[in-house]
This record gives C-alpha cells, sequence and structure tokens, in this order.
C-alpha cells in the first residue's frame, strides 16, 4: 500500500501538480492554507518497512547529504551542488560573512530552521522524487518535536549530473532564492 501511494505521488508531482495539492501527501497543509485546498492526509508507511535505497547520482542522491550533515548548505565547499538562483543567494552570504557584517542565512535551512535532533529526523525522515525532463523536485517532510515540515528541493540537470537551484519550506514560506544577502 505505501509503495502505491509513493508511486502515485510522484506520478502527481511528475504531472506538474502544484506543491499546494502535493504538500498532503505529508499530512494537513500549513495553517494558512484553505482547508478546502488540502488533499487526504497519507497514512504513514508501516514502521518496519524499509525505505527505498538512494539511485547513485539521482536528485535525492544530492539532497540526501544535507540531512546527515547539518548546516552543509552553507560550507562554500558544497558549492558545486548549487546552480543559480540558489548559488547566487549562498555566494552573496559568503561575501556578507566575510566581509564582518553578518549572517544573511539560517544555519539549518534544509531542517527548516528548526531545532536539530539526529534520531527525531532520521526517524521520520521521507523523501519523494519527481523528475520531468532536465528538472527534478524532491519533497523532503520530517517531524520535529512533533511540528511536521516539509521542504521542496528544486533541481535542475547540468551536464551529466543534477544541481540545487533552489531550497523552499512549504511549512515556513520562505525560498532560498528569495534571500536578499547584501
Amino acid at each position: 500500500m505505501a509503495r502505491t501511494l509513493a508511486l502515485a505521488t510522484v506520478c502527481l508531482l511528475a504531472a506538474g501538480l502544484s506543491i499546494t495539492a502535493a504538500q498532503g501527501l505529508f499530512g494537513a497543509p500549513p495553517a494558512n492554507v484553505p482547508a478546502d485546498n488540502a488533499a487526504p492526509a497519507t497514512p504513514p508507511a508501516a514502521e518496519n518497512e524499509p525505505a527505498a535505497p538512494v539511485r547513485p547520482g539521482s536528485p535525492t542522491a544530492v539532497v540526501k547529504p544535507f540531512y546527515e550533515h547539518v548546516g552543509l548548505e552553507l560550507d562554500p565547499a558544497e558549492r558545486s551542488d548549487f546552480a543559480d538562483p540558489a548559488k547566487s543567494v549562498l555566494d552573496k552570504s559568503d561575501a556578507l560573512r566575510k566581509s564582518g557584517q553578518g549572517e544573511c542565512l539560517d544555519p539549518n535551512m534544509a531542517l527548516d530552521n528548526a531545532a536539530y535532533d539526529r534520531a527525531e529526523i532520521d526517524k521520520s525522515l521521507k523523501t519523494v522524487e519527481a523528475v520531468k525532463g532536465d528538472e527534478a523536485k524532491v519533497i523532503v517532510a520530517f517531524i520535529i518535536a512533533g511540528n511536521p515540515h516539509r521542504l521542496e528541493w528544486k533541481l535542475r540537470k547540468v551536464g551529466d549530473g543534477w544541481k540545487i537551484t533552489d531550497l523552499l519550506s512549504v511549512t515556513g514560506e520562505w525560498a532560498l532564492s528569495q534571500y536578499q544577502c547584501e
């Protein structure tokens, strides 16, 4: 049943449905989304069902390290995983930090700026990948301190690999590409 629902999710996302329609796949939508726009919640997967393996080189494989190493998205050594507009914002944030004028970005954007609890994240982390041509989305859902979080990683095929072009928080209503780090 869970695999059927996961396949249906990928099909819906690949068909180009809005994130508002897709967000019901990971529970109730954020409070500011009208209830009549919400899709029904998907029942949680069985506790003992193993997660599908991540294919090397897939969009999910590009996103996964950001959940294994908190704050990795702000590490200039990881800039090769990004393309514009995300790369430009991260580069401007680096320049601002080096100038001594402060920080522009939160240190744990991949966790929706929530408190970090490795065990809680590992237990609840779910991903869904949708690829359409040279563009992809990886929806990530997890629970921290009883609060659900959903993020959407947008990627674009560049050469033989995938590059992150934006990171959006469905829960927190922010997008990396919208930050003004100047």
